[in-house]
């Protein structure tokens, strides 16, 4: 919780930062489009000591914050050679965010945090800690709230995984009727975070938009009224708490099933593909699906447990659990369907029977899992 004199500051390293960023990345394109060389962090780094000798602006902010930030910008350009998109320049609105490699102290007692050019600021902290404290995110998200996160080294070695077995595994099937249909027969219900709250958030939006005035400078938000910024306030903390829902939702779903099962298997959705259905797009936006299966991910590798997936065009809904006779007429509508040998079954009980099949015929020690042809 800083002061104001402390938020003012955080605003000019949060700005401080983004330059940095955005003018690496426009020299690191323009270096390639010139002269068909790409410039490393290295290379960044040492124009930036020249760049701060003429812009004097640029000492509000901690060298290291700066760094970091070119930091980012050249593993943005790893992950873009490895298939990643391509990075994008950081704008002023939405998040913010810095980095702090070293230079933090940590006062738990007395709820206080000490970071550079900042020194001595109020946190409350959501849990306590132990560990070297390796990098440190401060940030603010579009309703003013600060929050900082601290990257542990906990000295502790990873879990040994847990032995593949039938008997401790589970299919997930994703949905949008339901959230998630495990193959033991639980079902995670839809909670429908965003369209519970749309009413009031299309009120909201239409109150912001009419408080809106055009000007002529280059940045319109400057010349709104008072009004307008309490209001768009307003709408950013409606987001917020839409957002802090389904996360802690996803949060304890994910949590249950790490530490009820040892084997989870999962299909590979299309998301983008499947959200080119205008009519389920923002059914399927609001769900999470990338998020829980990152979570999923994470959680495993804490607890020891497996994560296996199948193909996305593997037919997990078509193929009869019972008797593996493949439904090739099964349209989106069919919720309940019988196959030709009279086995009637529920569209997602029997995907997720079926995922948990597919997942774990990729194991060949495994006898105790039906073939389906």
């Amino acid at each position: 919780m800083p002061d104001d004199q402390q938020k003012s500051q955080l605003a000019q390293m949060f700005g401080c930062t983004r330059f940095v960023y955005n003018l690496g990345l426009e020299t690191k394109i323009s270096a390639y489009k010139q002269y068909g060389k790409t410039l490393n962090y290295f290379e960044l780094n040492k124009q930036l000591t020249d760049l701060k000798a003429g812009t004097q602006w640029l000492s509000d902010c901690p060298s290291q914050a700066l760094q970091m930030a070119l930091r980012n910008l050249d593993n943005a350009y790893t992950a873009f050679f490895k298939g990643a998109g391509f990075p994008k320049f950081k704008s002023k609105r939405g998040k913010q965010s810095f980095q702090l490699p070293q230079g933090v102290k940590v006062d738990l007692e007395n709820g206080k945090v000490f970071l550079p050019k900042l020194k001595w600021v109020d946190c409350v902290f959501s849990r306590a800690f132990t560990g070297n404290i390796k990098t440190v995110t401060v940030s603010r998200v579009p309703s003013g709230k600060h929050y900082i996160s601290f990257l542990i080294d906990t000295q502790q070695s990873k879990p040994i995984r847990q032995p593949i077995s039938r008997d401790t595994a589970v299919g997930i099937d994703l949905g949008v009727k339901t959230f998630a249909t495990l193959s033991d027969g639980q079902v995670l219900a839809n909670h429908k975070f965003l369209g519970k709250s749309l009413n009031r958030l299309r009120v909201e939006q239409r109150t912001l938009a009419r408080r809106f005035k055009k000007g002529r400078s280059g940045d319109p938000a400057k010349e709104q009224s008072k009004n307008w910024h309490k209001q768009k306030l307003v709408v950013a903390k409606l987001h917020e708490t839409i957002t802090n829902q389904r996360r802690d939702f996803l949060h304890k779903a994910s949590t249950q099933i790490i530490k009820e099962y040892d084997t989870v298997c999962l299909e590979t959705l299309n998301t983008s593909g499947m959200m080119q259905n205008r009519k389920l797009s923002r059914a399927i936006g609001e769900m999470g699906w990338a998020e829980f299966n990152q979570m999923l991910d994470y959680k495993a590798d804490w607890y020891g447990k497996n994560i296996l997936r199948i193909g996305r065009f593997a037919p997990s809904s078509r193929i009869c659990s019972i008797c593996g006779w493949h439904n090739k007429a099964l349209t989106l509508s069919d919720r309940v369907w019988t196959c030709a040998n009279g086995h009637t079954v529920e569209r997602d009980q029997n995907a997720a029977l079926n995922i948990l099949d597919f997942g774990l015929r990729t194991q060949p020690l495994l006898g105790n899992v039906r073939q389906v042809a």
